[in-house]
């Protein structure tokens, strides 16, 4: 089931009766105690399937944000059912009847310091159904004299990955992914309807480009885009900016999370989509090669 990475679409035919799926873009401010991380997430989703969530989304690093070492300490096995962390995520997923997806964890590579960032989609059964391995990795000398070098503690991954959700084709990226616009192209290719960023930008970097890119990139590709976010201070002297929120394929914002821990809830409609479509045909109109 995990081998391709590429989820198969199951046969749903996206051209017939109406869609809608509720989704909810969660902010958390995560810190180094996993157990307490993830009892946050838990009341969280119960929020968010109480306001009638289907899908929800979990940042980046929801369950450990922390030095490079220890988080290596958390990494798991793709597919463990035993695994923590994974088999709470399973949990919830079940026990709420939702679409989760939870964007960045570590997973165990080959090389035991540097884990993959991986991003895990759940069924409302508790399957894991698609996984996705953060491709850009975040190596910069911010001009604040903040230094960032990912790549010490993780492996990058390799493949882009699509994968079905509540009536949605979906697209998974991670963080500073979302600065690679080639990337989503491909995922559009793939089908994608709704674009996924679960991310942990920094106050710097995010008071200035989050809204921009996130805006940029459905408007591109004519989806729609659910961000999820961490907020606040964290472990190390790291901060990061918040603001999750779901924009619509013209590149409104249609929901966006205030300061704090909660989540940005809006509706996914498959005529919003049609219609922004159909009005401006632009992914028609591509004539450069869709390789």
């Amino acid at each position: 089931m995990l081998g391709s990475r590429i989820a198969s679409m199951a046969g749903a035919d996206h051209a017939s009766e109406p869609r809608r799926s509720t989704v909810a873009a969660v902010q958390l401010s995560s810190q180094a105690d996993v157990g307490e991380n993830l009892r946050t997430v838990a009341r969280i989703v119960n929020d968010a399937a109480a306001r009638g969530a289907g899908l929800v989304l979990l940042p980046e690093n929801f369950a450990f944000m922390g030095d490079e070492q220890t988080r290596a300490t958390h990494a798991e096995t793709l597919g463990d059912p035993h695994a923590p962390i994974q088999s709470a995520l399973a949990a919830l997923a079940r026990e709420h009847q939702i679409h989760l997806v939870a964007g960045g964890m570590p997973e165990r590579s080959d090389d035991a310091a540097r884990p993959f960032n991986t991003a895990l989609a759940f069924t409302p059964s508790g399957a894991l159904v698609a996984s996705y391995r953060k491709i850009h990795l975040f190596d910069v000398e911010l001009a604040d004299g903040t230094s960032y070098k990912e790549s010490r503690g993780n492996t990058p991954g390799e493949r882009p990955v699509v994968f079905d959700a509540g009536g949605f084709r979906l697209g998974l990226s991670i963080c500073y992914d979302l600065r690679f616009p080639e990337l989503y192209r491909k995922l559009t290719h793939e089908g994608a309807e709704v674009l996924l960023v679960p991310a942990a930008f920094t106050l710097h970097t995010g008071k200035d480009h989050w809204h921009v890119l996130l805006r940029a990139r459905a408007v591109e590709a004519q989806s729609y885009v659910v961000a999820a976010a961490q907020w606040g201070k964290h472990p190390l002297g790291r901060v990061t900016y918040g603001h999750a929120l779901v924009a619509d394929p013209w590149g409104t914002v249609v929901a966006e999370a205030p300061d704090g821990v909660g989540f940005a809830l809006a509706e996914l409609t498959s005529s919003r989509l049609a219609e922004v479509r159909t009005s401006l045909p632009s992914l028609k109109h591509q004539r450069l090669a869709r390789s």
